[in-house]
């Protein structure tokens, strides 16, 4: 009996789990569960309500898969395929196949855009619908083109380069041989620095930031999709504002540049840096920089790199052992459909390409003008308006003088041509007259031809 009671015992003690496992096990399901759920909750409930955006507290740095290696691919992206290019674009695209023949080369089009974004972006991929659904209403292309480099260098990496941005050199040259390619995640270089003017009321915003018409970065990392949701969160709050749907947002050039261009991806970037370094990462870093920085595994070239030529913040030229790329700004005509602001008198600050002079002087006179009232005000917009309509007209008045002198200056040109020409004709069949003359009097001397006027048959004898 006693032997029972033991196996009994025994056998309820074998079913008994440790106290450690049975106070842990109502967390873990807990998780499982809730795992399950957030990777389900999609099929339930498919928002594509684009005025509200998911809220997802996703840890993205789980999900980096970047290696040791930038992936040998080359982005870009424009209207038409590399077989519909311009030969002026051609040319430019060409610099980065001969310059780098191991990296593949692929242009994302007006056409196949949307399709890339559905593939990687929608149930199949990374069942982002709310990313989908934003790329297919986006009416503005220069927001749709940030959007789309963002959203192809957070799915492969790579070089992202605009479709006007020559290669100067190989793509290996982007690391100095300083660093170990498996220690940097991304590489950037400086656009705009002039910190001086930070605090302008308009040249404030785009005063620092770093280029993204060309950049490389390996796959997946956190901060092209913090970047990204960022943009979503944004454009969403655009549209409640205007009280338009996506497709019908009006922006001008200085919200596109802080909302999806250079100023956001700065912004961005100075984040990724700050909670890389645990510490904050501000452009005082990278204010006048004469070599490379790596910050947080992000590799920040100085401003001749991928910014020569500008006229600005001290980036030198094309011709710089360092500069990388050329950016012609052949295809950079949106701010056509999004203009910067234009001063009524004094137009647009930016004319005077950060120059200290001429930025003075437009502030003291745009101060000069606030001064005033409303009625001296709209007088010197009239007086400006009428100057400028007489310099028009006289601009116009000279350019079809000079039109007259033009065409006066070519039909007498053509006349003159034209009678050089019949001379020199004329002195060709004469001289043509001649050597037949010549000719005929070597073949058949017997038969001299009388030429002297003393022997004119008047004067010959009678028979």
């Amino acid at each position: 009996m006693a032997a029972t009671k033991m196996r009994a015992t025994t056998s309820k003690n074998a079913l008994r789990l440790p106290k450690q496992i049975v106070r842990a096990l109502p967390v873990s399901i807990g998780c499982i569960l809730m795992v399950l759920f957030l990777s389900t909750a999609d099929c339930f409930k498919p928002s594509t309500d684009v005025t509200n955006v998911w809220k997802r507290q996703l840890s993205y740095q789980s999900s980096l898969t970047s290696g040791t290696r930038f992936p040998r691919k080359i982005w870009q992206s424009w209207k038409v395929d590399p077989l519909g290019f311009e030969q002026r674009d051609l040319n430019v695209a060409r610099t980065w196949t001969a310059k780098n023949p191991e990296y593949r080369y692929e242009v994302l089009t007006d056409h196949n855009d949307l399709h890339y974004v559905e593939t990687y972006f929608g149930p199949a991929g990374f069942n982002r619908l709310d990313i989908v659904y934003m790329y297919r209403s986006l009416g503005a292309k220069i927001v749709k083109a940030d959007l789309l480099r963002y959203l192809v260098m957070y799915v492969e990496g790579g070089v992202y380069a605009d479709i006007d941005v020559e290669a100067l050199r190989p793509i290996a040259r982007f690391i100095p041989a300083r660093y170990k390619e498996k220690d940097v995640d991304m590489v950037i270089g400086v656009e705009i620095d002039e910190p001086e003017y930070n605090q302008h009321p308009i040249l404030g915003r785009k005063s620092q930031s770093f280029c993204q018409w060309t950049f490389m970065c390996k796959p997946q990392l956190p901060v092209m999709m913090r970047l990204i949701d960022n943009i979503l969160r944004w454009l969403n709050d655009v549209a409640k504002k205007q009280r338009v749907p996506i497709s019908e947002i009006v922006l001008d050039f200085d919200e596109v540049i802080g909302g999806t261009g250079p100023s956001a991806f700065t912004r961005a970037v100075l984040a990724e840096m700050s909670a890389r370094t645990r510490q904050t990462v501000k452009w005082d870093t990278f204010h006048d920089m004469s070599e490379s920085k790596l910050v947080g595994s992000i590799l920040v070239l100085p401003v001749e790199a991928f910014a020569a030529g500008q006229g600005h913040s001290d980036s030198g030229n094309h011709d710089a052992r360092n500069a990388l790329v050329k950016h012609r700004y052949h295809a950079s005509k949106w701010p056509t459909q999004h203009p910067r602001y234009k001063h009524p008198v004094y137009g647009e600050v930016e004319t005077c390409n950060w120059k200290p002079e001429c930025v003075k002087e437009w502030d003291a006179n745009k101060a000069a003008f606030d001064a005033l009232s409303p009625e001296e005000q709209a007088k010197s917009i009239a007086d400006h308006e009428k100057k400028t309509a007489d310099a028009k007209a006289e601009e116009e008045r000279k350019i079809k003088e000079l039109g007259a002198a033009l065409q006066k200056a070519a039909e007498e040109k053509a006349a003159a041509e034209k009678l050089a020409a019949e001379e020199k004709m004329a002195a060709e069949e004469k001289q043509a007259a001649e050597d037949k003359q010549a000719a005929d009097q070597m073949a058949f001397p017997e038969k001299k031809l009388v030429t002297d006027a003393k022997l004119l048959p008047a004067q010959f004898p009678p028979l």
